[in-house]
């Protein structure tokens, strides 16, 4: 085969990418790929608010531009612009790579003595200094692919997984607030008991034949924690008092500030969720019958990694965190046969609706902690088992096994022991005192240094050579 040749897969697909579906049929699919979406979109900026005590107000603007954002750059990412975005129905939503590092980043401000805002300045800020380190690396896809292994990015994205578990726990047990401020009543029988009802739900429903009630668990998981929380007087509907009738979404509204420690660590999470993107995109071409080969696949790979890119950096520009392409979107595209652009369309429409609103943020923005924990312990947890999923596509030879050794050693080494960084420079310490990046750095190193004659090893050895 050619390299200009295109290699398109078989679909069942009622409508395809350039088809134009009836208003009502494409406006059903939109809905059905909100409900797939709208709780990881939201979720980051719930997280990040949450951990870093915002008030509620604050909370629900930040989340309310998750929405905005995410409306934009779907819109760009599918409509297509020049060499910006894919021209695919690939969905735009706030990252969870950089959710464990925006949460460093603003804790490493509040502990300065900074104020919630500036927090959010300096996280919006080194995200935006940072993502031109997308766009570069769009232009050089092939040779990016052979750096950034699926071994590599399989460890970052378990390591991702791994820290954010913690945020999770501390969340079922009341939160990061109750946490360092009345600590006798964090974790008690009535937190316990909301996160259990709201794990207990997802689990039920994800487990149903019913394919609109899978995919909807997390969504339903919530619903029931969050009724069950009013009913008992835990949700605060005051706070919401003196919400605007319209969110104006205004750029640099918590200023901008850098954290040139945190550079580093930010540019290394660009790296790997373009590699994801990758992933992603070329997932989406595939189920919607469209070339995973030749010019026309490279170009809106490469288009697709460039409109991230971009779009993250209009997320910084209107208070967000950055964005990237969804992949549970590829799942509702095969179930509902419609692969149709027009559709990305609708969702962008919706998205940016629902972000004019501070209703929508405001409601999301009183949720209790535990009954956001009791979801997000799942979702993490999903995070670090898909790392898993990507490490296993590829061969793990003696080589790898090193990789991952050490990887994982000195990225969760310093998580268990930080400690270990206590002599080291202030920048050192903000560089390294991450596990994701630690790991991240080294799974890099390594895979580049190591020589690929290191795989060669006797059949039936044992991997771990002398080590074993």
């Amino acid at each position: 085969m050619s390299d200009s040749a295109e290699k398109r897969i078989s679909t069942d697909m009622i409508y395809n990418l350039n088809d134009n579906p009836p208003a009502i049929q494409a406006f059903l699919a939109a809905l059905q790929h909100m409900m797939a979406i709208f709780v990881g979109i939201i979720t980051p900026p719930l997280i990040i608010g949450g951990a870093l005590g915002l008030p509620p107000d604050m909370k629900a603007y930040i989340i309310n531009m998750a929405l905005f954002v995410s409306g934009l750059a779907t819109f760009i990412q599918v409509k297509k612009f020049g060499p910006i975005g894919s021209g695919l129905l690939s969905i735009q939503g706030t990252s969870f790579t950089f959710l464990s590092l925006s949460i460093g980043i603003g804790f490493s401000v509040l502990n300065s003595g900074g104020t919630p805002g500036q927090a959010l300045g300096t996280i919006f800020g080194v995200a935006l200094i940072c993502s031109p380190v997308e766009m570069i690396f769009s232009r050089f896809i092939p040779a990016l692919k052979k750096i950034i292994t699926p071994l590599v990015s399989g460890i970052v994205v378990t390591l991702i997984g791994m820290s954010l578990i913690k945020v999770g726990m501390t969340d079922i047990g009341g939160g990061a607030w109750l946490l360092a401020n009345k600590p006798e009543f964090f974790a008690g029988g009535t937190n316990i008991m909301l996160a259990a009802i709201v794990l207990v739900t997802i689990i039920l429903f994800n487990r149903s034949q019913n394919k609109y009630l899978r995919m909807g668990a997390i969504v339903i998981g919530l619903v029931v924690g969050y009724i069950v929380a009013a009913a008992m007087g835990l949700v605060n509907f005051g706070k919401m008092n003196g919400l605007s009738v319209i969110n104006a979404p205004i750029p640099f509204k918590f200023g901008f500030y850098i954290s040139w420690g945190h550079v580093i660590p930010m540019a290394l999470l660009y790296l790997i969720t373009t590699v994801e993107s990758i992933g992603d995109l070329t997932a989406t071409s595939m189920i919607s019958g469209e070339p995973i080969e030749g010019d026309l696949y490279i170009k809106r790979i490469s288009g697709g990694v460039l409109g991230d890119g971009i779009n993250s950096a209009l997320a910084a520009v209107f208070n967000s965190f950055p964005n990237t392409t969804f992949s549970q979107n590829n799942g509702v595209i095969q179930m509902t046969g419609v692969a149709s652009r027009r559709v990305g369309f609708w969702i962008a429409g919706l998205l940016v609706l629902f972000g004019l609103f501070p209703i929508v943020g405001g409601i999301f923005s009183i949720i209790p902690n535990s009954v956001l924990g009791g979801a997000t312990i799942i979702m993490f947890g999903t995070v670090a088992a898909s790392g898993i999923r990507i490490i296993a596509s590829s061969i793990i030879d003696r080589r790898g096994v090193i990789i991952m050794a050490i990887s994982f050693g000195l990225g969760l080494g310093v998580a268990f022991v930080p400690a270990i960084l206590s002599h080291a420079p202030s920048i050192i310490k903000q560089i390294f005192g991450s596990a994701i990046t630690t790991g991240g750095l080294t799974a890099i190193f390594l895979n580049i240094v190591l020589p690929q004659s290191f795989r060669k090893q006797p059949a039936g050895s044992n991997p771990m050579g002398d080590m074993g």
